[in-house]
């Protein structure tokens, strides 16, 4: 089972990404978590370069999400909302259909108590419309990520690492119901 595994943030030291590292050390048996890390490269989405000659990065992005059995995206909250660089990877697959029913996990990691959830609620918004499989038990908020994943990236917390094995079994079980 591949899972491909997108981070929200394009910091160096993101703790979005350091946390889906982490994720991936707590995947199951039989589940291969791969992170994609080009969504920077993407241009600003704009159909009319989209078609026989899309850019190259824009058909890595699409073949990562096609081989993909089902995806974990993680994204921080910027200024009340989800980072452009994550919208935009998202705004080339409406037409495409890369999402359509594909099983995805969303979690929102922020240094603040409100876990960024206005970030998540929006990436919601955004699968939905391109019909993401968004199934029960596949959606985290994590608040006072700091707290609860070290500068190791090695998570510090046992509530936090038992909710994350927990959706992990959610996406294995909803990429198992897709068949």
């Amino acid at each position: 089972m591949r899972i491909a595994a997108i981070s929200g943030s394009l910091r160096k030291a993101s703790s979005n990404t350091r946390l889906l590292q982490a994720v991936a050390d707590l995947a199951p048996e039989g589940m291969e978590i791969l992170l994609f890390e080009g969504i920077g490269e993407l241009p600003h989405f704009n159909p009319d370069i989209d078609g026989d000659d899309s850019p190259a990065s824009l058909m890595e992005w699409r073949k990562a999400l096609q081989i993909a059995d089902g995806v974990i995206l993680c994204t921080p909250e910027y200024a009340n909302g989800v980072p452009g660089v994550l919208k935009n990877a998202l705004d080339w697959i409406v037409s495409s259909g890369e999402f359509l029913n594909k099983p995805t996990a969303v979690i929102s990691a922020s240094p603040l108590a409100t876990g960024g959830k206005v970030a998540h609620a929006s990436l919601l918004l955004t699968l939905q419309m391109i019909t993401a499989n968004l199934f029960e038990g596949g959606q985290l908020s994590i608040p006072l990520i700091y707290k609860k994943l070290n500068e190791q990236g090695e998570f510090t917390d046992a509530e936090t690492t038992e909710e994350i094995r927990a959706l992990l079994r959610a996406l294995a079980n909803a990429v198992e119901l897709r068949g």
